[in-house]
């Protein structure tokens, strides 16, 4: 171990890309930090969840029609608080809320930013101990500073993102963000409770072999994403060309594939003829990231996902997500 090496934590490196323009007033870095403190909270419940009675069922559904578990609960209040308690925020719009909430006291009307929450992704991992997570996004609002926040202000296309990250509770906790001008991936450091410097700068792979799709519902898809899956699934002399992945969580998928290249698709099936994952709280998060580490994003054969703007705070939407290779390999396919 080189013990002269510089560790930076992530207070450390917002303190620092503030000095790097001058022009910034710190409030994304002060809503960064607030998010940090939030995750934080809830990965010690979810490294106790075993013992802790926070395991299981709610009781109740969310405004999805979902089953809520309790940990979902846990976990929305406590970036919901946070935030609230923040001056850097002027509203929240969660995956468990069924309307935005504004934050109305004088110091957050005047802040810039709302953010949109997937407090918990891949909650039914939750009882059987597989990876879970956060999903997070920042957007410069459009109503006037000093005034309650507005839908409008949340329902803009991801092309308008400021930032957007995620945190993946798993054999370590993570923390990856995007800004326009990076990526960058903090582990948790659990000796000293904060997030550390890990993964600066990170890019997608352009190339992979690994694909991630649900092939339970193959029968279920459209003749084109069946079409792809059978490429992705055939074998050559050696029995091997591409692997398939699915872990269930999407904060798990986007992190594997983000690290180690390939494509993740979750397509239009059955009763979910409009997509399944969330446009605002995860697809739009999720293909910022991307893009911004050299990927490709897409809600269909032909469009940009992050161009589309939002009809309504729980839009669904088909996605497909991942190395610019496999994705023009992909695209090939299901536009043939």
């Amino acid at each position: 171990m080189n013990l002269k090496q510089k560790v930076m934590t992530l207070d450390e490196f917002t303190i620092q890309e503030l000095r790097n323009y001058p022009g910034a007033t710190g409030q994304l870095s002060g809503l960064l930090r607030d998010i940090g403190l939030a995750a934080k909270r809830v990965n010690v419940e979810v490294n106790k969840a075993g013992i802790a009675d926070i395991l299981g069922e709610a009781g109740r559904t969310n405004v999805q029609g979902e089953s809520v578990k309790k940990l979902d609960e846990f976990a929305n209040e406590q970036f919901i608080n946070s935030l609230e308690t923040s001056i850097y925020c002027c509203g929240v719009a969660s995956e468990e809320n069924e309307n935005f909430i504004p934050f109305t006291d004088e110091h957050s009307m005047k802040s810039k930013y709302v953010v949109l929450l997937d407090p918990l992704d891949g909650s039914s991992n939750i009882d059987v101990n597989v990876s879970i997570g956060t999903i997070f996004s920042v957007y410069r609002r459009l109503s006037p500073e000093g005034s309650p926040c507005e839908l409008e202000d949340f329902l803009q296309p991801g092309t308008q993102q400021i930032a957007a990250g995620y945190i993946i509770y798993g054999s370590s906790t993570m923390m990856v963000y995007a800004t326009r001008r990076s990526v960058q991936g903090f582990t948790l450091d659990p000796s000293i409770g904060e997030f550390c410097l890990s993964h600066p700068n990170l890019k997608c792979p352009v190339e992979s072999d690994i694909f991630s799709v649900n092939v339970g519902y193959y029968h279920l898809y459209e003749a084109k994403i069946r079409r792809s899956i059978d490429h992705f699934m055939a074998r050559n002399e050696n029995d091997r060309i591409y692997r398939h992945r699915f872990v269930g969580c999407m904060v798990a998928e986007i992190h594997r594939t983000l690290i180690q290249g390939g494509i993740f698709m979750y397509p239009a099936f059955g009763k979910y003829l409009s997509g399944r994952l969330r446009l605002c709280y995860e697809c739009n998060p999720m293909s910022f990231i991307m893009e911004k580490a050299g990927g490709v994003a897409m809600a269909n054969g032909k469009q940009r996902l992050l161009e589309l703007k939002p009809a309504q705070l729980h839009q669904r939407i088909p996605i497909f997500i991942g190395s610019k290779k496999m994705m023009d390999t992909w695209q090939h396919i299901v536009n043939e």
